[in-house]
C-alpha cells in the first residue's frame, strides 16, 4: 500500500487546523477526508472506511474520549492518533488506555505527524502479519525461540524482563501506558515501582548507556516506547 492509497481521516472542529493538515498530509500523498462532529465522524467512518484517524479530544457534539471508546467498543480496529492540545497527563493517559493507538500535543511538526502515522499504519500490519524476529538497531528479539541479543552477544533475562520487552516488540513504536503494561505482565493492577524496577534492569541488559537509552524511551507520566523495528 502506497501514501497515495491511505485514506485518514480528520476530526476536529477547527478549520485551521483541518486546513492545515489537508495541505501537509495531502503532500505526504495522503487522501484526507475531513470531520468536523463526532457525528460527521461516525458518518464518515460508516460510508467511506479510512486506514487512520486523527482524532481531537475537544469536540463540539461528543468528547473526543466517549468517541474512541465507541469505537473501540464496536470493534473498529483502524489507527486512531490524538491530536489535542490537552497536555495533561491523566487525558493523555486516558486516551490511550481507551484504544488511541498515539497521540501528539498542539501545536505540532508536520514530519513528527507523519512520522507517528506511519508507524500506526505499520503497528496495524505488524498485528496482521507478526515476524517471528524483530530488529532494531543491535538489538534483536526471536519471539519464537525467546532468544535476545545485542549485536552478537546473547542477553540472558529474567522471565519478568522477557514478559515486558515482549510486549513491548509487538507494540514497538507505540506507547505503551504503565497500567497497560502492569495488568499484561502481572495480570492485574501492581505498584508501578515494581515495572519501573525492571524496566531499569531490562536497560542495564539492552542498552549500551542505560541511562541515555535508545530502545526503550520513557513517556513521563505515562508509560514506555521501543524504538520501532527496523
Amino acid at each position: 500500500m502506497t501514501a497515495t492509497d491511505i485514506k485518514v481521516l480528520v476530526v476536529d472542529d477547527e478549520p485551521a487546523i483541518r486546513r492545515l493538515l489537508r495541505v501537509g498530509l495531502s503532500t505526504e500523498g495522503y487522501a484526507i477526508r475531513e470531520a468536523a462532529t463526532a457525528r460527521e465522524a461516525i458518518e464518515r467512518v460508516a460510508e467511506d472506511l479510512p486506514d487512520l484517524v486523527i482524532l481531537d479530544l475537544g469536540l463540539p457534539d461528543m468528547s473526543g474520549q466517549e468517541l474512541l471508546q465507541k469505537w473501540r467498543a464496536e470493534a473498529l480496529a483502524l489507527p486512531i492518533v490524538i491530536l489535542s492540545s490537552r497536555t495533561d497527563e491523566a487525558g493523555i493517559v486516558g486516551a490511550l488506555e481507551n484504544g488511541a493507538d498515539d497521540y501528539v500535543t498542539k501545536p505540532f511538526g508536520m514530519k513528527e505527524l507523519a512520522a507517528r502515522l506511519r508507524v500506526a499504519l505499520r503497528h496495524k500490519l505488524q498485528q496482521q502479519g507478526e515476524k517471528p524476529i524483530f530488529q532494531t538497531g543491535e538489538l534483536s528479539v526471536d519471539l519464537v525461540k525467546r532468544i535476545v541479543r545485542l549485536g552478537e552477544q546473547e542477553v540472558k533475562l529474567s522471565p519478568k524482563e522477557y514478559d515486558i520487552l515482549r510486549i513491548l516488540v509487538q507494540h514497538a513504536g507505540k506507547v505503551l501506558t504503565h497500567q497497560f503494561l502492569m495488568k499484561q505482565v502481572w495480570g492485574a493492577s501492581a505498584d508501578v515501582q515494581y515495572l519501573r524496577v525492571y524496566v531499569r534492569q531490562l536497560r542495564q541488559k539492552i542498552e549500551r548507556i542505560p541511562d541515555q537509552p535508545q530502545y526503550i524511551t520513557t513517556e513521563t507520566g505515562v508509560g514506555y516506547r521501543l524504538r520501532e523495528a527496523e
